[in-house]
């Protein structure tokens, strides 16, 4: 999308703005809200979009042929011949772009003329969204856009915080929580004291990071910190706040929203690049035909053609004299010539007729109702309508599992605390730990009035220690319902959380049920309830968790006036910061751990520190100097944060389960089946993510060994690649010598005929059950990875993996995410796929060749970033399995069609070159060249791309195996390419021979002379026509409908066309077709010709059906096995 502004500012390093005075921002010519993402004008629009079209090589090609048909020396074509078919594209091209210019016209416009109020002089004016300006105060009221990026001042709420929706910037629907100044928020709605706010902001240029802003405010002679959770974005909502007021910082083309509405990244499909190979080894082709006919006709004219001046004039421009220099410039001139009248093997409408095979196909996954997630009503989505036939080449997913593979529905489960393990249930009788089930009694919780009726918990001993009072057990629960930044709700008189992320939610939700309530949240206080009593703390600092740190803090004031750190975090990052001492508490703890990751549970750790009261006031100093400087902030807080989480001390560990959403064992058995390699990406333990391993059967017992790379530095992790390698190369020796020794023992039955008894049996097809279990995985986790990427071992760390039949790579950023996706992209010649739910998984999305968004429980980040979006993860298979599969195979045989019919169409030009003394004289009717590929042969083709397929939807799940030849590019290669286009040169060989031996000196009955060229041209145009239907005829493997009324349609409407055109327009080729019609000729020459291009077309099918069958043609025998059945027994009822 092109965004555009009235001003364009100069580039900033940061932005200065004061309240209230537009003199002073205006010498900065900062950018207007006012915002155009229109690309076109009536004046500009015909000259713009023509100059984007003809940018493409193949409308550029074509203009150029047309110029030089205008041309009379050069050209033996009518120019309407090339006019006809590009005008066609243009003018579809250009409709197209011009609705869509037009909904950005419309959508801008209604944009640009909301209403705000601005406050001007104190007083509240009416003002256009387009007329605000940078550093002006505006007012919004409830359920109101927001007009352009704002600071917030002041709220109709307490403690200066408003609610909006962010639908618009991330399509998360559920509300986030913005909280101002509380200097400024005294203001109130007092507009004489708004109006005469005075503060100056300095703060980051613009930029399109949503989630990170620096800034700081003077006011008053003193200086605040301005951070994300002070800002309002445009595009977002105001939801649950009565009013509020915010300066302008960021309007129109600066603001967030618009800074992320650049053009994304056009991801192209491997036929793309393929494609445009083939093409230009076209143009090659036809340039040397050029050639061919050049030198021909240079000959021809020399030796034959000069004698025949006085009956074939040369043109004017020609030198008679000496007669070689007339034949050199009449050569030369056919050259181009010929270029005009072979441009048609070079297809003009095959990217329009793509691109319609493509948008279809996307409709198709919109509306298939088994996609379709019942219970939050969510539909499969194409995003994008350019990558369909690439679902049908995957080879690699890399894989999210938090959400993805898990339903990221976070439960309390078990605990660890100060060494004691709880949450276990054990067997009454022989005391063993067994799994909780619906007849398990759980704890009764009734003694806590806030209690949730939904949460289970089934150790009863936990209970009875936070009743006795044990310090540890409440110190633990007092860290859960601290440390956090989920909001509280009454809702019906109801308590109710705001959890940015299910974890969060958890804890807090299993801390509530043990009697420790999460009731309040101020700037300054958090307020809970223990065990019936209200404990405040003074909120000094919050410690913000990301995807570094790995952990999260909160620095609060108790009611015994100490300070103390809560710190809960990942269990590698935690213990790295625990004091020392405590040894068996750690080991204890580590153990817990342990056996919670290998029961597939996610863990955090919980550490606490008591801080010097005159040691937190230096450090706050320094924390705000960092906090309020706008050069290396994050750096600066991160140094202070760690430094003030060191000699932490233990109190245990919580583990949360996750379960598996449904169907994700049985989507990830058959991908593998299918050949596709899965890679799981996650920040989980490694022992959580290999018991998840085994669960989703990504792992399995039959594999031979499972590597573990788990290094500490780079000489480390080499050597444990180089291990690993060393044993997948001895395992691939010997299964090749088993291979080898198996093959004289090996029988196969290759009749299609022979196997119609065992293929009726069930499933088991020869070749389609294979073991596909066996072989390695690998699994490595993040510290290793930090170093398997780096350039001296990225070779070998793919190479390892990629050998693998699964890859695990654990407690993984996103960033390395990211960086795993591109080094097999950059390496492997494979179509790779990332999966994921969360903003975390965007990188990985976007990196991949297809990046596809489930839209869970993490907001709507990952199906933005997505070209397609689905529910479920078990929608995968039918995604890839079904859609991919046939969108590739659909678009393999249209263009293997496509280039067919081309070639046999105009290669018909070339061997009637040899009769015409190679002087670019056409075999068909100019009006025919122009129409052939538009109307007569579009329909048919088009339809074979939309709706055909070889099995349906239930085998292809069946027999995965189907998948294989698209990851291996079977279907449409170079070679394919070549096999078509000798097809299409062979037909065009028939079509231009028989006829023209058969009409040779032809006379009909009544002695007239048959053997005109109008009239072959007409018998050759209608026998191609009839050819190429029969053989889209052969080519369609299911027939709908459409592909009846395309398919015979398209012969009706040739003879209604020509008829049409010849005798009510009156073309120059009126009567040859009907003089043809009326005699047997004709009619013979028709059935011999396809005849001969036909039956070697069936015999070589029928040979390969029935001698060397394909896995499809196995199963569509199978499929179609009920019908024969049925028909044999009518016929053998009717015999008796």
């Amino acid at each position: 999308m092109w965004t555009y502004s009235k001003n364009q500012p100069s580039r900033e390093n940061e932005r200065r703005i004061r309240a209230n005075d537009t003199a002073y921002n205006s010498q900065f010519n900062y950018s207007d809200n006012y915002i155009q993402t229109s690309k076109y004008t009536l004046l500009s629009f015909v000259p713009v979009n023509l100059l984007e079209q003809f940018q493409r090589l193949a409308n550029f090609y074509f203009l150029c042929l047309l110029v030089l048909q205008f041309i009379p020396f050069i050209s033996s074509l009518t120019p309407v011949t090339t006019a006809v078919p590009l005008i066609g594209v243009l003018l579809l091209t250009a409709i197209k772009d011009a609705y869509d210019d037009f909904q950005r016209h419309r959508s801008d416009s209604q944009v640009n003329n909301r209403k705000s109020h601005v406050l001007l002089n104190g007083k509240s004016v009416e003002e256009r969204w387009h007329k605000v300006q940078v550093g002006d105060i505006i007012r919004m009221e409830n359920d109101q856009f927001i007009a352009a990026d704002l600071l917030l001042l002041t709220t109709s709420e307490p403690n200066g915080l408003c609610y909006i929706e962010t639908a618009e910037l991330d399509g998360e629907t559920n509300l986030k929580c913005r909280q101002c100044l509380m200097e400024t928020a005294e203001m109130g709605q007092d507009e004489a004291r708004i109006g005469g706010f005075d503060g100056e902001i300095v703060c980051e240029p613009p930029n399109n990071h949503l989630n990170k802003f620096e800034g700081r405010l003077t006011w008053k002679g003193k200086q605040y910190s301005l951070d994300n959770e002070k800002i309002l974005l445009r595009g977002c909502v105001l939801r649950n706040t009565q009013w509020c007021y915010g300066v302008v910082i960021f309007a129109g083309r600066d603001t967030k929203l618009m800074q992320n509405s650049g053009k994304t990244k056009f991801k192209r499909t491997s036929i793309d690049r393929l494609l445009n190979f083939i093409i230009l080894g076209i143009v090659f082709f036809l340039l040397s035909m050029c050639l061919f006919c050049t030198i021909a006709c240079g000959v021809w004219e020399t030796v034959t053609g000069q004698y025949f001046r006085s009956y074939l004039p040369w043109d004017p421009l020609i030198p008679a004299e000496p007669p070689a220099a007339g034949s050199t410039v009449i050569a030369l001139l056919i050259f181009f010539s010929y270029a005009i009248v072979l441009n048609t093997v070079v297809p003009i409408s095959l990217y329009v007729s793509v691109e319609v095979i493509r948008l279809a196909q996307s409709f198709l996954i919109n509306w298939d109702q088994q996609m379709y997630y019942e219970k939050s009503q969510t539909p499969a989505k194409a995003r994008t309508t350019t990558l369909n036939e690439e679902l049908g080449q995957i080879e690699y997913i890399f894989s999210d599992k938090t959400g993805t593979l898990t339903q990221n529905i976070m439960s309390f489960n078990k605990c660890s605390i100060g060494g004691t393990c709880y949450g276990d249930v054990f067997d009454a009788n022989n005391g063993e730990v067994i799994e909780p089930n619906e007849n398990t009694k759980t704890v009764d919780f009734s003694f806590n009035p806030l209690h949730e009726q939904t949460f289970k918990f089934y150790d009863q001993t936990l209970v009875d220690s936070n009743r006795e009072q044990d310090p540890t057990c409440h110190e633990f629960f007092r860290l859960l319902a601290l440390c956090h930044t989920v909001m509280p709700d009454e809702k019906n008189g109801k308590l109710e959380y705001q959890a940015q992320s299910p974890d969060e939610g958890a804890l807090v939700s299993a801390a509530r049920n043990f009697g420790f309530v999460f009731k309040a949240r101020t700037p300054d206080s958090v307020t809970i309830e223990v065990m019936g009593k209200t404990e405040v703390y003074e909120l000094l600092c919050i410690l913000d968790f990301n995807n570094v740190r790995k952990r999260m803090s909160v620095i609060l004031r108790g009611p015994n006036g100490k300070i103390r750190l809560y710190c809960k975090g990942a269990d590698s990052i935690v213990y790295d910061h625990l004091q020392s001492g405590n040894d068996d508490i750690k080991n204890k703890t580590q153990e817990h751990l342990n056996k919670f990751a290998g029961e597939g549970l996610r863990t955090l750790c919980l550490a606490i520190r008591d801080v010097d009261e005159a040691y937190f006031e230096d450090w706050k100093e320094r924390h705000h100097e960092a906090s309020v400087s706008l050069k290396s902030r994050e750096e600066r807080l991160d140094k202070l944060y760690e430094e003030i989480e060191q000699n932490l001390t233990l109190l245990g560990a919580t583990a949360i389960e996750d379960k598996l959403q449904d169907g994700v064992p049985q989507t990830i058995a058959n991908l593998a089946i299918a050949g596709i390699k899965i890679w799981v990406l996650t920040g989980d333990k490694q022992e959580t993510a290999i018991n998840i391993g085994y669960s989703c059967q990504l792992l399995t017992d039959e594999m031979v060994d499972i590597f573990i790379v788990d290094g500490q530095n780079v000489e480390d992790v080499e050597l444990q690649l180089i291990k690993c390698r060393e044993s997948l190369r001895g395992y691939a020796r010997s299964q090749v010598q088993t291979a080898l020794s198996g093959i004289s023992d090996r029988g196969y039955s290759s009749s299609i005929g022979g196997e119609m008894e065992d293929m009726a049996c069930g499933p088991g097809l020869t070749g389609i059950d294979e073991d596909n279990n066996t072989g390695y995985a690998l699994v490595i986790n993040g510290h290793s990875l930090v170093y398997a990427l780096q350039t001296k071992l990225e070779k070998l760390f793919l190479d390892v993996g990629t050998q693998c039949k699964a890859v695990i790579c654990c407690r993984v950023t996103p960033l390395q995410k990211a960086m795993v996706v591109d080094l097999v992209k950059k390496y492997k010649q494979a179509v790779t796929l990332s999966i994921g739910d969360g903003a975390n998984d965007v990188s990985m999305i976007k990196t991949a060749h297809i990046g596809v968004g489930i839209s869970g429980q993490e907001g709507m980040q990952a199906v933005l970033a997505s070209d397609y979006s689905i529910a479920q993860f078990r929608y995968l298979e039918r995604l890839l399995l079904v859609h991919g599969r046939w969108s590739y195979l659909r678009m393999a045989k249209f263009l293997r069609y496509f280039f067919y019919k081309n070639f046999a169409f105009t290669l018909c030009h070339f061997w009637f070159a040899f009769f015409c003394g190679f002087s670019a004289q056409t075999v068909f009717d100019p009006m025919f060249i122009s129409v052939y590929n538009l109307f007569y042969t579009s329909l048919p083709v088009l339809a074979l791309g939309i709706f055909d397929q070889d099995v349906n939807d239930v085998n292809s799940l069946k027999y995965p195996k189907l998948y294989t030849p698209g990851h291996l590019n079977l279907l449409f290669n170079k070679e394919e390419f070549f096999r078509s286009a000798v097809h299409g040169c062979l037909t065009s060989c028939v079509l231009f021979f028989i006829p023209y031996g058969a009409y040779f000196d032809g006379a009909s009955h009544q002695g007239h002379t048959t053997s005109d060229h109008q009239l072959i041209g007409s018998v050759v145009a209608t026998i191609l026509v009839v050819v190429v239907t029969v053989q889209i005829a052969l080519d369609t493997a299911y027939w709908t409908v459409f592909n009846h009324i395309t398919i015979w349609g398209s012969l009706v409407w040739y003879f209604a066309l020509q008829y049409f055109y010849n005798f009510v327009i009156g073309g120059s080729y009126v009567g040859s077709l009907t003089k043809a019609m009326g005699e047997a000729t004709f009619w013979f020459t028709l059935v011999l010709s396809i005849v001969i291009v036909m039956i070697p077309v069936v015999a070589w099918r029928f040979y390969f059906f029935d001698v060397h069958p394909t896995l499809a043609d196995r199963v569509r025998f199978k499929q179609r096995l009920p019908r024969i059945r049925l028909f044999r027994l009518s016929m053998d009822a009717e015999q008796q």
